[in-house]
Protein backbone atom coordinates (compact mmCIF):
# COMPACT_ATOMS: atom_id res chain seq x y z
CA UNK A 1 0.00 0.00 0.00
CA UNK A 2 1.33 3.48 -0.45
CA UNK A 3 1.63 6.15 2.39
CA UNK A 4 -2.13 7.70 1.87
CA UNK A 5 -3.57 4.14 1.26
CA UNK A 6 -2.22 3.07 4.55
CA UNK A 7 -3.15 5.70 6.36
CA UNK A 8 -7.10 5.63 4.92
CA UNK A 9 -6.78 2.25 5.96
CA UNK A 10 -5.93 3.53 9.44
CA UNK A 11 -8.01 6.12 9.65
CA UNK A 12 -11.27 5.10 8.30
CA UNK A 13 -11.05 1.50 8.13
CA UNK A 14 -12.85 1.17 11.30
CA UNK A 15 -15.82 3.03 10.13
CA UNK A 16 -16.19 1.74 6.92
CA UNK A 17 -14.85 -2.04 7.02
CA UNK A 18 -17.08 -4.74 7.77
CA UNK A 19 -15.53 -7.63 9.76
CA UNK A 20 -16.32 -11.30 7.80
CA UNK A 21 -18.74 -13.44 10.23
CA UNK A 22 -20.45 -16.52 8.63
CA UNK A 23 -23.53 -15.29 9.86
CA UNK A 24 -26.42 -12.87 8.32
CA UNK A 25 -25.79 -9.25 7.81
CA UNK A 26 -28.08 -6.88 9.32
CA UNK A 27 -28.25 -4.28 6.37
CA UNK A 28 -29.76 -1.01 7.69
CA UNK A 29 -27.76 -1.32 10.59
CA UNK A 30 -24.10 -2.30 8.32
CA UNK A 31 -25.21 1.40 6.09
CA UNK A 32 -26.96 3.04 9.19
CA UNK A 33 -30.10 4.03 7.08
CA UNK A 34 -32.24 1.66 4.77
CA UNK A 35 -31.99 1.65 1.49
CA UNK A 36 -31.21 -0.61 -1.61
CA UNK A 37 -28.33 -2.54 -1.40
CA UNK A 38 -25.97 -2.78 -4.46
CA UNK A 39 -23.06 -5.72 -4.01
CA UNK A 40 -19.66 -5.11 -5.83
CA UNK A 41 -17.52 -8.17 -6.32
CA UNK A 42 -13.93 -7.26 -6.97
CA UNK A 43 -13.39 -3.67 -6.96
CA UNK A 44 -9.85 -3.17 -8.13
CA UNK A 45 -8.87 0.41 -6.88
CA UNK A 46 -12.12 1.41 -6.58
CA UNK A 47 -12.39 3.93 -8.91
CA UNK A 48 -15.92 2.69 -10.82
CA UNK A 49 -17.31 2.10 -7.14
CA UNK A 50 -16.69 5.79 -5.89
CA UNK A 51 -17.79 7.38 -9.28
CA UNK A 52 -21.18 4.94 -9.12
CA UNK A 53 -21.53 5.47 -5.51
CA UNK A 54 -21.39 9.35 -5.93
CA UNK A 55 -24.13 9.10 -8.46
CA UNK A 56 -26.35 7.09 -6.45
CA UNK A 57 -26.56 8.84 -2.99
CA UNK A 58 -29.55 7.06 -2.16
CA UNK A 59 -28.01 4.03 -2.91
CA UNK A 60 -25.52 1.51 -0.39
CA UNK A 61 -23.08 -0.03 -1.82
CA UNK A 62 -21.28 -3.46 -0.17
CA UNK A 63 -18.02 -4.07 -1.83
CA UNK A 64 -15.67 -6.94 -1.60
CA UNK A 65 -12.00 -7.36 -2.50
CA UNK A 66 -9.35 -9.27 -0.98
CA UNK A 67 -6.19 -6.93 -1.83
CA UNK A 68 -4.95 -4.59 0.95
CA UNK A 69 -3.86 -1.77 -1.91
CA UNK A 70 -7.07 -2.06 -3.53
CA UNK A 71 -9.11 -1.71 -0.26
CA UNK A 72 -6.84 1.52 1.18
CA UNK A 73 -7.36 3.12 -2.00
CA UNK A 74 -11.09 2.81 -2.00
CA UNK A 75 -10.51 4.17 1.03
CA UNK A 76 -8.65 6.98 0.17
CA UNK A 77 -12.06 8.10 -2.44
CA UNK A 78 -13.98 7.75 0.38
CA UNK A 79 -12.56 10.15 2.49
CA UNK A 80 -11.88 12.26 -0.24
CA UNK A 81 -15.53 12.41 -1.93
CA UNK A 82 -16.67 12.04 1.38
CA UNK A 83 -18.80 8.91 0.14
CA UNK A 84 -21.24 7.66 3.12
CA UNK A 85 -22.68 5.00 0.81
CA UNK A 86 -19.85 2.25 0.71
CA UNK A 87 -19.26 -0.31 2.90
CA UNK A 88 -16.71 -3.11 2.35
CA UNK A 89 -15.93 -6.30 3.06
CA UNK A 90 -12.23 -7.47 2.62
CA UNK A 91 -12.70 -11.10 1.94
CA UNK A 92 -13.92 -13.91 -0.32
CA UNK A 93 -17.24 -12.71 -1.90
CA UNK A 94 -18.27 -16.15 -2.64
CA UNK A 95 -18.06 -16.73 1.56
CA UNK A 96 -20.33 -13.06 2.04
CA UNK A 97 -22.46 -14.31 -0.13
CA UNK A 98 -23.05 -17.86 1.10
CA UNK A 99 -23.32 -16.65 4.95
CA UNK A 100 -23.61 -12.69 4.66
CA UNK A 101 -26.39 -12.16 3.03
CA UNK A 102 -29.86 -13.05 2.88
CA UNK A 103 -31.81 -14.40 0.43
CA UNK A 104 -33.33 -11.12 -2.10
CA UNK A 105 -31.81 -8.88 0.23
CA UNK A 106 -30.18 -6.71 -2.90
CA UNK A 107 -31.02 -4.63 -5.37
CA UNK A 108 -28.27 -5.29 -7.88
CA UNK A 109 -24.86 -6.72 -7.62
CA UNK A 110 -22.03 -5.87 -10.16
CA UNK A 111 -19.12 -7.77 -11.22
CA UNK A 112 -16.92 -5.50 -13.43
CA UNK A 113 -13.77 -7.00 -15.25
CA UNK A 114 -13.22 -9.84 -13.43
CA UNK A 115 -10.24 -12.35 -13.92
CA UNK A 116 -10.44 -13.80 -17.41
CA UNK A 117 -8.18 -16.56 -16.62
CA UNK A 118 -6.95 -16.52 -20.66
CA UNK A 119 -6.09 -20.20 -20.49
CA UNK A 120 -8.21 -22.52 -21.24
CA UNK A 121 -7.14 -25.22 -18.41
CA UNK A 122 -7.66 -22.67 -15.92
CA UNK A 123 -11.41 -21.60 -17.48
CA UNK A 124 -12.91 -23.32 -14.27
CA UNK A 125 -11.56 -20.65 -11.86
CA UNK A 126 -13.06 -17.77 -13.72
CA UNK A 127 -16.05 -16.28 -11.42
CA UNK A 128 -19.28 -16.31 -13.39
CA UNK A 129 -20.21 -19.77 -12.99
CA UNK A 130 -23.51 -21.37 -12.86
CA UNK A 131 -23.39 -22.12 -9.24
CA UNK A 132 -22.56 -18.81 -8.12
CA UNK A 133 -25.03 -16.90 -10.75
CA UNK A 134 -27.75 -18.98 -8.66
CA UNK A 135 -26.74 -18.03 -5.32
CA UNK A 136 -26.50 -14.27 -6.89
CA UNK A 137 -29.81 -14.60 -8.42
CA UNK A 138 -31.35 -15.86 -5.30
CA UNK A 139 -30.67 -13.07 -3.05
CA UNK A 140 -31.67 -10.30 -5.75
CA UNK A 141 -34.74 -8.98 -5.47
CA UNK A 142 -37.82 -8.98 -7.56
CA UNK A 143 -36.74 -6.59 -10.26
CA UNK A 144 -33.22 -6.53 -8.89
CA UNK A 145 -30.27 -6.50 -11.82
CA UNK A 146 -26.71 -8.42 -12.15
CA UNK A 147 -24.62 -6.33 -14.33
CA UNK A 148 -21.18 -7.75 -15.64
CA UNK A 149 -19.10 -6.72 -18.12
CA UNK A 150 -15.39 -8.06 -19.61
CA UNK A 151 -13.02 -7.40 -22.15
CA UNK A 152 -12.10 -10.64 -22.59
CA UNK A 153 -14.30 -11.82 -25.55
CA UNK A 154 -14.20 -15.37 -24.73
CA UNK A 155 -15.23 -14.55 -20.87
CA UNK A 156 -18.09 -12.60 -22.64
CA UNK A 157 -19.55 -15.18 -24.11
CA UNK A 158 -19.38 -17.44 -21.43
CA UNK A 159 -20.91 -15.11 -19.49
CA UNK A 160 -24.00 -14.75 -21.42
CA UNK A 161 -24.35 -18.50 -21.87
CA UNK A 162 -24.19 -19.15 -17.97
CA UNK A 163 -26.98 -16.02 -17.13
CA UNK A 164 -29.00 -16.59 -20.35
CA UNK A 165 -29.07 -20.35 -18.48
CA UNK A 166 -29.74 -19.06 -15.11
CA UNK A 167 -34.11 -20.09 -14.68
CA UNK A 168 -33.88 -17.02 -12.61
CA UNK A 169 -33.07 -14.62 -14.64
CA UNK A 170 -33.64 -12.68 -17.99
CA UNK A 171 -31.76 -10.85 -20.54
CA UNK A 172 -32.63 -7.14 -20.67
CA UNK A 173 -31.03 -6.75 -24.18
CA UNK A 174 -30.86 -8.82 -26.99
CA UNK A 175 -27.51 -10.03 -26.25
CA UNK A 176 -24.94 -7.82 -24.91
CA UNK A 177 -26.33 -4.55 -23.47
CA UNK A 178 -25.06 -1.24 -24.09
CA UNK A 179 -23.01 0.53 -20.95
CA UNK A 180 -25.22 1.73 -18.10
CA UNK A 181 -24.80 4.97 -18.06
CA UNK A 182 -23.57 4.81 -14.41
CA UNK A 183 -20.61 2.52 -15.39
CA UNK A 184 -17.44 4.41 -15.79
CA UNK A 185 -14.71 3.85 -18.65
CA UNK A 186 -11.76 3.78 -16.78
CA UNK A 187 -7.96 4.20 -18.23
CA UNK A 188 -7.70 1.68 -18.81
CA UNK A 189 -10.71 0.28 -20.85
CA UNK A 190 -10.52 4.04 -22.85
CA UNK A 191 -6.75 2.51 -23.93
CA UNK A 192 -8.40 -1.01 -24.63
CA UNK A 193 -11.10 1.21 -27.18
CA UNK A 194 -8.11 3.13 -29.36
CA UNK A 195 -6.64 0.26 -29.63
CA UNK A 196 -9.92 -1.74 -30.96
CA UNK A 197 -10.29 -4.28 -28.33
CA UNK A 198 -14.22 -4.50 -27.16
CA UNK A 199 -15.84 -4.59 -23.78
CA UNK A 200 -18.90 -6.46 -23.34
CA UNK A 201 -21.71 -5.45 -20.60
CA UNK A 202 -24.32 -7.83 -19.78
CA UNK A 203 -27.68 -6.82 -17.76
CA UNK A 204 -29.87 -9.83 -16.48
CA UNK A 205 -32.90 -8.55 -14.50
CA UNK A 206 -34.22 -11.30 -11.69
CA UNK A 207 -37.63 -12.20 -12.97
CA UNK A 208 -40.99 -11.31 -10.87
CA UNK A 209 -42.11 -15.25 -10.80
CA UNK A 210 -38.50 -16.21 -9.71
Amino acid sequence: MTTGQAKAFKELGPRFVIPYEPRPLDLKAAFGRAGPVILEIGFGMGEATAHIASLMPDKNFLCCEVHDPGVGALLKRIGEQALGNIRIIQHDAVDVIEHMLPECSLAGVHVFFPDPWHKLRHNKRRLIQAPLVSKLAARLQSGGYLHCATDWAPYAQQMLEVLSAEPQLANSAAGYAPRPHYRPLTKFENRGIKLGHGVWDLVFVKRAEA
